[in-house]
């Protein structure tokens, strides 16, 4: 083809949506746009959980100190040469379902413990999801469930008759929240009746802004014990960015479980 002058006489320019310039602004604007989006649905997660003022800013300081490491994760993982399939997996002939084998390197993912009497499980995550399958799975084991949160979730086939909700962000008996001390004082008797209890817990990050970090710590460690002495269970949902690596740390050792 002739790329020379046109018949009229205009001179032929590049499309302006094919200049480098334009290109590289456009992906920047999509990155930016949904970087902020990402970054505002997660306050508006954070606050559809009724967290404080005290508590989103501990939560967006914490995901602020450890931003530059998940841009540059991001990077690695954009620049990554694809994987390619093996050509033999595409013509060999179908086989049987087998079990699936962890790639080499790649460790399998830990199978969801079984809920029953004395186990403790803590599942790191933003917002309860997994704890919840766990609590529904485990509800039907134990005559009752009591709850420690803010917004106590809805568990099928559970009735008022098995619920025992701890009201967290309520005034107690000294006119304020109720203290950790308080929280086990009422979770001493539905643990300590006939069959014990499953603990549900997804309020540590509140207790952490409204209590000392040690004094939450001494809690978990003391409602630990509790369950295993009583044949009790417990599950807690804890969002790791609250805590700093070594807190965080000394927060899993208590459990028998981290997912």
């Amino acid at each position: 083809m002739n790329d020379g002058p046109r018949r009229d006489g205009a001179e032929r320019r590049p499309a302006e949506d094919d200049a480098p310039d334009q290109e590289y602004a456009r992906t920047y604007a999509a990155g930016y746009e949904e970087g902020v989006r990402s970054a505002l649905r997660e306050v508006l997660g954070h606050a559809s959980r009724g967290h404080t003022a005290a508590e989103l800013r501990m939560l967006i300081e914490g995901r602020l100190a450890r931003l530059s490491e998940e841009v540059e994760a991001k990077r690695r993982a954009m620049i990554a040469p694809p994987s390619r399939p093996s050509w033999g997996s595409l013509f060999r002939p179908p086989t049987a379902t087998r079990p699936w084998v962890a790639p080499l390197g790649v460790p399998a993912p830990p199978p969801a413990p079984k809920i029953g009497p004395g186990r403790t499980v803590l599942v790191r995550e933003e917002r309860p999801a997994r704890s919840l399958e766990l609590l529904r799975d485990g509800a039907a084991a134990f005559p009752r469930v009591a709850f420690v949160s803010l917004h106590p979730p809805a568990v099928e086939g559970l009735g008022p008759e098995r619920r025992v909700e701890i009201a967290v962000g309520e005034p107690g008996g000294g006119g304020g929240p109720p203290t950790p001390g308080e929280i086990g004082g009422q979770l001493r008797a539905p643990t300590e009746a006939a069959g014990g209890a499953l603990v549900y817990v997804d309020a540590l990050e509140y207790l952490a802004t409204e209590h000392s970090l040690d004094v939450v710590q001494r809690f978990v460690h003391w409602l630990v014990g509790q369950v295993r002495d009583t044949g009790s269970a417990l599950i807690v949902s804890f969002d790791p960015r609250a805590l700093d690596a070594k807190d965080a740390s000394r927060l899993e050792r208590a459990f028998q479980s981290v997912l």
